[in-house]
Formats: structure tokens, C-alpha cells, sequence
């Protein structure tokens, strides 16, 4: 039996000003992938990951982070975005309403606020993190 891994949604990117990682990476593969940046490796295996697993996904641990938890604050000090697919029902002028999907950015800080339950009946879908690569230096 052919086993297959679920590769979409793990890459990492940058641009001048922010550093783009795919939410689908293990806490694992993400610490051995070396084309993500050592600064920001270094911040999640010394901050992030004594309080999550190494198998969870990015992508499960941003979505029931809570919003008292303390990694709340870093993410906020290292500018974090993540990209976020929701449904949302649409109501054109003419028909019935449809509902679709929309790709929206939040800071981490409007993502906890939803409660997972919420994330859940809206159909959050976590595609990616984004951080500011300035923040990251003063980290």
C-alpha cells in the first residue's frame, strides 16, 4: 500500500518585511525544515513548544490557543497574521443566499478570541502564519 503525506499548506515563504509558514507543518518538521529562518525556529523550540507537542500541526495549535495563555503575548510581540478561511453566507440581489468561503487575515489576539466551538460552526480553516521579520530581531 502506497502511503501519501499531506503536503499543501507546508511551505515557508518571505518577502522583504514578513516571513509566511504553512500551517499543516508538524512542531517537528518545522524545526527540521532549514529554509525557515533560524531566528524564528529558535523562538517557537525555546517559547511555543514547551507548551504544545511536538506532532501537534501549527494549524491545531492556533486554533485552540487560549486566549489567557502567555503565548498569546509573543505571538503579539512577533506581529503575527494568520491567514484564515471562513464561510459566510453571501446574499446576492437576486436568488438565494450562498454560502462560500473567505480568506481572511486576523492577528493572532482576534483569532483566540473566537472560541473553538465558534471556529468550529463557522468553518475556520487555518492556512498560514505570518510574522514580522523587524519583530523578530528584537525578539
Amino acid at each position: 500500500m502506497e502511503r501519501r503525506t499531506y503536503e499543501d499548506y507546508k511551505y515557508s515563504m518571505q518577502d522583504t518585511s514578513r516571513l509566511y509558514v504553512g500551517a499543516k507543518y508538524t512542531f517537528r518538521e518545522f524545526l527540521d525544515d532549514d529554509e525557515i529562518t533560524f531566528k524564528f525556529r529558535m523562538l517557537m523550540e525555546r517559547y511555543i513548544l514547551p507548551e504544545a507537542d511536538l506532532e501537534d500541526t501549527l494549524e491545531t495549535h492556533l486554533y485552540y490557543l487560549k486566549p489567557d495563555s502567555f503565548l498569546v503575548k509573543i505571538y503579539k510581540q512577533m506581529k503575527a497574521r494568520v491567514k484564515v478561511n471562513v464561510i459566510e453566507e453571501k446574499k446576492p440581489l437576486l436568488g438565494p443566499a450562498k454560502k462560500q468561503y473567505v480568506t481572511k487575515q486576523l492577528g493572532v489576539e482576534e483569532l483566540v478570541k473566537v472560541p473553538a466551538d465558534e471556529k468550529e460552526r463557522q468553518g475556520y480553516v487555518i492556512q498560514e502564519l505570518s510574522v514580522s521579520k523587524l519583530a523578530l530581531l528584537t525578539l
